[in-house]
């Protein structure tokens, strides 16, 4: 399974919005589509997206089968990936053995080996693939892939009777949704309707609803775009001071992320307490000359007023605290900037004096 994984790696995407972490995509290469489940991008126009071989970006949601629960996003930009296929010539049965991969819980990448349990779960007027490999918040919307590294569905978690089970769209779904926007040669954001299940594009649309059946029907393209109110305002004009991006650094709400030089910074906004945290994951302890990090470490807090460096399991964090109250823009962008400043720099001096790791070096695969 790892040559699977290896070529896996590269197409598959971590997705986030400005409401909710998201969750898992990959990319197809022949077709310059991203492939994920509805419900992560729903109420969006465009969002975030990141792989392995793809910057940080906004792709476009250009399809979405609410009934189905998949969704099709395009980027900018043409990219050159590893082309992974989808299983079109047999159907697995219970007791083959199955990988599914994802970025759970906003993770990186893990994998996860189990065995198909039924290849016909019914649901509705379908049915998924029920499978035992563990899927987490965050997997949803990645590939189930067999032993051949094909393509037999695609993950979903969104489904209350779950209960800790694994279940899949079966690829002949996955296909026939993908299949039916691509007919139409249209470059034209569309929907398919839940009730009369004909796909219907933007220029077809002039109301709230189906144009063949009168049913509710929303596309991404008539969702509304996201403005943030209050202090999350105000945490988003401080960081476009400092040059970044907002629309990219979004991670649900009231959470950015934010790269600085080789440093990724996550910045919080508690509303309950009115805290405001920055913490700055910078490495993984190593395993020898604990000792020495730590009197560094110690030292280093109690040069520095306003960081404060912490050990949470073995990662090392710089972090900043600000109460919601004392926020301004510019007091604000200062203090941020000096986090981004030394987390950059010190995340370099505890690996290359230290022998700490790099945060994201070898991400675990389970």
């Amino acid at each position: 399974m790892q040559d699977i994984i290896q070529q896996f790696r590269p197409v598959l995407v971590q997705i986030a919005t400005p409401y909710n972490m998201g969750g898992t995509g990959f990319f197809l290469q022949d077709l310059q589509l991203i492939v994920t489940n509805e419900h992560l991008v729903r109420d969006n126009r465009e969002v975030i997206i990141e792989a392995e071989d793809l910057p940080r970006q906004m792709a476009k949601i250009v399809y979405w089968d609410a009934y189905y629960d998949v969704a099709l996003l395009k980027l900018s930009t043409t990219y050159e990936l590893p082309n992974v296929k989808f299983c079109e010539d047999h159907e697995p049965a219970a007791g083959d053995q199955v990988l599914a991969m994802g970025h759970p819980f906003g993770l990186r990448f893990s994998s996860t080996i189990g065995n198909l349990s039924n290849n016909r779960r019914k649901h509705e007027d379908f049915y998924y693939y029920q499978h035992d490999a563990a899927l987490n918040p965050g997997n949803s919307g990645g590939p189930l892939v067999d032993k051949q590294g094909q393509i037999i569905g695609l993950n979903v978690l969104d489904l209350e009777e779950a209960q800790g089970l694994g279940f899949s769209l079966p690829a002949v779904f996955v296909l026939e949704t993908i299949n039916l926007y691509l007919a139409a040669e249209r470059n034209e954001t569309a929907a398919r309707c839940n009730s009369c299940r004909n796909v219907v594009f933007s220029d077809q649309k002039e109301t709230s609803y189906c144009p063949n059946c009168g049913a509710y029907l929303r596309l991404a393209s008539e969702a509304e775009a996201f403005e943030p109110v209050g202090t999350p305002y105000t945490i988003e004009l401080l960081l476009a001071a400092l040059d970044h991006d907002v629309r990219l650094a979004r991670r649900g709400l009231n959470t950015w992320e934010i790269q600085e030089g080789s440093a990724r910074i996550l910045v919080s906004y508690h509303e309950d307490s009115g805290l405001i945290t920055g913490d700055a994951h910078l490495c993984r302890l190593p395993q020898d000359q604990l000792g020495e990090l730590y009197e560094y470490l110690l030292r280093e807090n109690y040069e520095d007023d306003g960081l404060t460096f912490s050990v949470k399991g073995r990662d090392v964090i710089l972090s900043i605290l600000i109460y919601d109250r004392y926020l301004e823009v510019e007091s604000g962008k200062k203090r941020f900037q000096h986090l981004f400043e030394r987390a950059d720099y010190y995340d370099n001096i505890l690996v290359e004096r230290f022998g700490a790791k790099w945060k994201y070096e070898d991400s675990a695969e389970e």
